[in-house]
């Protein structure tokens, strides 16, 4: 048992007072033998068994009712776990607060959502705590918030929902940075979060690091994890996958393609109304949905030939997640993609070529030019959608001007040289090839997300089909897309604020792997990031939410739905307007995977540290915290009833006197 004010136990030795006073009104009688009183006595020891163990028994009632009286005034609690932390001030407590949107999902009864119910949990819970300072560090902008009053601190913008992904290695961090500047004492981390996996990224490899550094800190860290790991039954979740302008001999086309996908059991048929609304004219359809995913392809929809550009949303009724309900799209006339190749041996990259230069929709030219190291200077980085590295790594100038191009949201596909270098870029370094007595296969990819992931039909793209012969070590803070079976990373996203940096650690030779003959995750891959690059050079945009590089402040809101601050709009799903830009806000795709962390993994990544985990539900939960001291004086009420009633002299039936 726990308890918030656990000094006033120190005054349970007065449970002893009863038995002093008892022994000391023994004390004030003297014992004298008289020889008429020991017949009476003889017979009074026949009955005195039962007198006794009434004597014990209202000593007992005594006893038990201070001790009663002690443990109410120490405002004992009923949840054991909060031991760990009731009765010892915390000089510290850090806030990690997922605001996710799949922290969105609700209960129904309630109608409260995870994040809501986590809020009001730690509210609660720790507000009955001390702590001499509260921290809070939410998942969008990840930056300390301090406050004295727990209270204050959870009613800021900052905690509430966003449709921004969290990403705990980087709040870890931004909890570790913090203790470590300030020198905070004892200090307790609490993270409220649903465990997804896309948010945890438990093959970061930050993790260790980090638990490394938290074992090495001089003050007492403790770690609470206040899990929501429910996941949806019923729940169906709409995205925009395309939204691109066609120009046709009667004026211009909106091609709009959409992907439904349903949570839970699918084998039942459902019908959705789909919503759909395109600069203010709304239509609505109703689409069946067979199984756990329907993909919509190429709706089109008449344009003014005036207009060039424009923007709408697609919406499905509420469910058990607001969050994912609703999509927001921009479109115009489409850019042209152009690549850029950097190689030292030209004739070794035409499968590459070939992957950038095919477009994958007839209506998109794809454009690429093939540069010597030397000429890499002279790029105009302004029109660049994508560029591939197939040489040393650049130093010097131009590894400026690469980081200055991702920096300004541009994509970059490293490939191994054929003479690795001790050069440096982006924090990535070649080791040395090594080849392989057998061809290996890819073991496990990330096939949720980026640029390996399903197509748009659900299907996986075939890397179990290819061979590797030969692979370049690298040495980096990379996050693996792709593993071979001997454990070695062929495929990796270096981790940037802005923009995307890849690394493939194979080449397109006969000698290194049959990418070229089994061409389609080449392909897929290399025009996924074509694609993306170019979405930076239109007057339209598509953001993840959380990922903008444009300032906050210098946005207006288009949409008539949304919320939060003006400083926060690139964390809300909208449509916005950045000087001559539209730009469209939405939940990264990662969000729309329900996969949770099991509780071996969690244990895994805290391995080492003081942590606890509290599962809290929203159906049937209850409070975290509750006090019990209500408890213990009706328990000491009732003793001191039970005592006086064996106080009361033994009734005995009345006898008929003498005539």
């Amino acid at each position: 048992m726990s308890f918030l004010q656990p000094y006033i136990l120190a005054a349970l030795p007065l449970i002893g007072l009863p038995i002093l006073i008892h022994l000391i009104n023994q004390w004030r009688y003297q014992t004298v033998e008289w020889g008429a009183m020991m017949y009476l006595l003889a017979a009074h020891r026949m009955s005195r068994g039962f007198a006794r163990i009434r004597q014990w028994l209202i000593l007992a009632a005594r006893v038990l009712a201070v001790a009663g009286l002690v443990f109410a005034f120490s405002r004992p609690l009923s949840s054991g776990w909060l031991g760990l932390v009731a009765g010892s001030r915390s000089d510290t407590t850090i806030i990690l607060l997922d605001r996710s949107p799949s922290m969105a999902q609700q209960d129904a009864s309630q109608g409260a959502s995870k994040l809501q119910r986590g809020r009001q949990q730690l509210e609660q819970a720790l507000g009955l705590l001390r702590s001499s300072k509260w921290v809070l560090i939410d998942s969008t902008e990840r930056r300390p918030l301090e406050s004295e009053t727990l209270g204050n601190l959870l009613a800021l913008p900052q905690a509430e929902a966003s449709s921004a992904s969290a990403h705990l290695p980087t709040m870890l961090q931004a909890a570790y940075d913090y203790i470590k500047t300030n020198q905070t004492g004892r200090t307790d981390i609490w993270i409220c979060s649903d465990l997804r996996q896309s948010d945890w990224d438990a093959d970061h490899g930050n993790w260790a690091a980090m638990r490394d550094a938290f074992r090495d800190l001089p003050q007492q860290v403790r770690f609470h994890l206040l899990a929501y790991d429910e996941t949806p039954t019923a729940n169906v979740a709409v995205r925009v996958t395309q939204a691109i302008v066609h120009e046709t001999g009667k004026g211009r086309e909106l091609h709009l393609s959409a992907v439904l996908t349903r949570d839970g059991a699918a084998d039942s048929t459902l019908s959705v109304p789909l919503e759909l609304e395109i600069d203010g004219a709304r239509s609505v359809h109703t689409v069946e949905i067979a199984g756990s995913r329907l993909e919509l392809k190429d709706h089109r929809f008449p344009l003014d030939r005036k207009e060039t550009r424009g923007w709408g949303r697609v919406a499905i009724p509420a469910d058990s997640n607001l969050a994912d309900n609703q999509f927001y799209f921009v479109y115009d006339l489409p850019p042209p993609r152009r690549a850029i190749l950097v190689t030292e041996v030209p004739d070794a990259v035409r499968p590459l070529e070939l992957a950038a230069s095919i477009s994958s929709d007839p209506e998109i030219k794809c454009q690429i030019e093939v540069l010597s190291v030397e000429q890499a200077v002279s790029i105009v980085w302004e029109d660049v959608a994508l560029l591939m590295w197939h040489a040393a790594l650049p130093e010097g100038e131009v590894r400026q001007s690469i980081e200055d191009f991702v920096k300004r949201d541009g994509h970059v596909m490293f490939f191994p040289p054929r003479q690795p270098t001790d050069s440096e870029a982006m924090g990535l370094r070649w080791t040395a090839w090594e080849s392989l007595e057998t061809p290996v296969s890819i073991e496990r990819w990330q096939f949720d997300a980026d640029l390996l992931a399903r197509t748009q039909s659900g299907a996986a793209l075939p890397l179990g089909d290819l061979q590797i012969r030969r692979y370049c070590g690298f040495i980096g803070d990379t996050t693996s897309l792709a593993t071979l079976r001997n454990g070695k990373t062929l495929f990796a996203r270096v981790p940037t604020d802005r923009g995307a940096v890849y690394v493939c650690a194979t080449g397109t030779s006969e000698d290194d792997s049959n990418m070229a003959t089994n061409a389609v995750v080449l392909y897929v891959a290399v025009q996924r990031a074509l694609a993306a690059g170019a979405g930076r050079l239109g007057a339209t945009r598509q953001l993840d939410a959380g990922a903008s590089s444009v300032a906050g402040p210098a946005w207006q809101r288009l949409s008539q739905e949304g919320e939060g601050l003006s400083t926060q709009y690139h964390s809300h799903a909208g449509v916005y307007q950045a000087d001559e830009r539209l730009l469209a806000v939405n939940r990264p795709d990662q969000e729309d995977q329900a996969k949770i962390l099991a509780d071996t993994q969690v244990d895994n990544l805290f391995q080492g540290l003081d942590m606890v985990r509290i599962r809290d539900r929203l159906t049937g939960g209850s409070n975290l915290v509750q006090e019990i001291w209500r408890m213990f004086l009706m328990a000491m009420l009732v003793l001191l009833l039970v005592e006086a009633a064996l106080c009361l002299p033994r009734w005995r039936q009345a006898t008929g006197g003498a005539p």
